[in-house]
This record gives C-alpha cells, structure tokens and sequence, in this order.
C-alpha cells in the first residue's frame, strides 16, 4: 500500500528487495544469455555484454535524490519500488557508434520498450557541450517471450539496458571519477569540455578508420595484376653493349591488403586472421623493403608447386608437424631469394628444405 511515510517505505522496500533479490539474479542472467544470443544471431560483434543487480540501499538513495522531493510536496504517495526501473541493469559495449542504431533496432523487435533515453541526441543537439553519449532504454519481455516457459516467471520485471561504444564507455568511467563538476571554475571546465570533444572525436575517427580499411581492401581487390616481374629484360644497345631495362610500369608496394588478396588466391580455405596479415606483411617488407605486390605474387606463383610437394613429404616423414599457409609462404619467398628472405625460415627449417631442394634437383647431364 502506498504512503507518504518514508520510512515506512524503505522497510517495505528492503523486505520486498531481500525476497526478490533470488529472482531478479535470475532475471538479470536469463536476460543477458537472451541478448547474447539476439546479438550472435544478427552477426553483430561486441566488446562486452556486462549485467548487475543495483545495490538495495543504492536504490533507496535513487529514489531520494529524484523522486522523493516532488512526490512528497504534490502529496502523491508512493512506493519505492514502482520508481526503480533499474534494479536489473545490463550494458552491451559496442565498437563503433554507427553500431548503436543496429543494436536498438534489433532490441526494438525482440523486448517491450518502456521508455528511451538518448543522450547522444542530447549532446549532439548542442553547439558547446560535451560529455557522456549513450543509450539507455527501459525494457520488459515482449509477449511473444513471455510465451517461453523459460521466460514467463520474469515477465513483470522491467530492466534497464544501456547501449555504448568502447570509447563511450571510457568515457563515462573517466568522467564519473571526477569530483565537484558542476562548482569548479571554468578554466577546469573548459578541460573537461576538451576532454570530452577528444573522446567524441576518437570515436568519430575510429569509425572512419574502419571504414577506410573496408574500402582498401575493396580497392585491392578490384586492383590489377601487376607485371610478373620475373628478371628484367636485356637488351642490346647501338654499341653492342647490353643493360638491364627497368619497366616502365608503377608497381603497386606490398601492404596487409594485397598481401591478403594474394594469399588467398593461393590458399583461399586458410582463416587468415587481421592481427597476424599486418605483422607478416611487415615482415615481408623488412626482408624486402621495395616488393611489390607483383613481385609476391611472382615468388608465390613460380614457387608454390614445389613447396607443396616439399609439404606432402614433410608431413608424410613428421606426422605431428603440420606447414600452414603462413609457413608456405615463408618457403616460396625462400625459394624466390635466399639471400634476402634468409630469415623468413628459422635454421632447421632452411637446412631441411636446402636438403631437400637438392636431393630433388635436376642431375646435372653428363658433358
């Protein structure tokens, strides 16, 4: 029964929070495996997907501070209860902020939105001020849930979910550190304001960045073969004395993205893994500062049928040893240069496949 006595409603409120609190554990942990789920169906990538129970007393001090006043002086009495729509508390962590709009909308379609608050359109509707953006949406279990039996005893438990990028995120931890905001003097608040402007700016430029790699590898896919650049021509000038001919092509530099268009010409089942193409590629670089894509291509192309016979025997003779498309390549660009590529294989492995280059070379015919 509601009331004007506070005290009165803290006790219910305490006695209805230690009955529930079993519940609403479950809740939260039925909650998050749902999203989990919706997000992994959808093929969108986060950083984390994070829950918590607000703390009772926690909640008894929300209530206070932004409800109690104005409930009190209208004479409307309450329940504590019915203003906490965030005992349950979920976050999704997102990487990049064009994310945010996907992920509401895929929450539009599986929960009943109760209320949603946009700070992002708060602070963007602004011409000088800064600060946290993010999305916080009130939630319940729509009905086509509730018919699940797994999910009909969390039926009347509302939610609160905040959706934000890993930028954001830092952000809002940051800034929740800082003490005294609102009564400090300006010159701490213009620091403030430029420190939030920088993280809004991290995020903008993380997004453009992804989307630049996205469009480089696009170009490097669209990109024509290089020449096959195998030994440079002779040709014999008006003296009879012969010179090498540079092309006159431009030759495209090796980088991660036609280093991967290439590799996966030659290996196109391997999972080549982001991380791992930049460091390769640079150290392909590092051996070779001046290759370019045609010139991989070529070791690759001129060598390849070799090293995968090498393969078959190698792993044939060490069955618990296996040459992966990395190690492959390390070999064709061994095989293309010795000198230069000499440290792409460590020193067993030059000594086996030199063994083994010789063994299967052609003999040499009588004179």
């Amino acid at each position: 029964m509601a009331s004007l006595d506070f005290d009165v409603e803290k006790t219910v409120f305490r006695e209805f929070y230690d009955t529930e609190r079993p519940l609403l554990e479950g809740a939260k942990a039925s909650f998050l495996t749902l999203i989990r789920s919706l997000l992994a169906s959808a093929n969108i990538t986060v950083s984390k997907v994070e829950g918590r129970l607000k703390a009772r007393e926690e909640c008894i001090k929300k209530f206070t501070r932004k409800y109690r006043s104005d409930l009190e002086s209208s004479e409307t009495p309450y329940e504590i209860k019915k203003h906490i729509t965030d005992l349950v508390g979920l976050r999704i962590v997102c990487l990049y902020e064009d994310e945010i709009g996907a992920i509401k909308d895929l929450i539009h379609r599986h929960f009943t939105v109760l209320s949603m608050t946009n700070k992002i359109a708060q602070i963007e509707g602004t011409e000088n001020s800064f600060g946290y953006k993010g999305l916080h949406l009130d939630l319940r279990l729509n009905d086509d849930r509730l018919n699940f039996p797994e999910y009909g005893v969390y039926g009347n438990i509302p939610f609160e979910l905040q959706i934000r990028t890993v930028v954001q995120d830092s952000w809002s931890i940051l800034d929740h550190k800082i003490k005294y905001k609102k009564s400090i003097p300006s010159r701490l608040k213009r620091r403030i304001n430029t420190l939030a402007a920088l993280f809004e700016l991290a995020d903008r430029e993380f997004r453009e960045v992804r989307d630049e790699t996205f469009a480089e590898i696009e170009r490097a896919e669209s990109e024509e073969n290089d020449l096959d650049e195998g030994p440079m021509p002779i040709v014999e000038n008006g003296d009879g004395v012969t010179s090498d001919v540079e092309p006159k092509k431009q030759y495209a530099p090796l980088n991660a993205f036609r280093f991967l268009k290439i590799a996966k010409h030659f290996f196109p089942d391997f999972d080549f893994e982001a991380h791992k193409v930049d460091g390769f590629t640079e150290e392909i670089v590092k051996c070779k500062p001046d290759i370019s894509r045609g010139k991989f291509n070529f070791y690759m192309r001129e060598n390849i049928t070799s090293v995968k016979k090498y393969q078959t025997e190698f792993e044939a003779a060490n069955p618990n040893d296996a040459l992966n498309a990395y190690t492959l390549i390390r070999h064709c660009l061994y095989a293309g240069d010795s000198t230069v590529f000499s440290s792409m294989l460590n020193n067993i492995s030059r000594d086996s496949f030199d063994k083994w280059r010789l063994q299967t070379a052609a003999p040499t015919p009588p004179i």
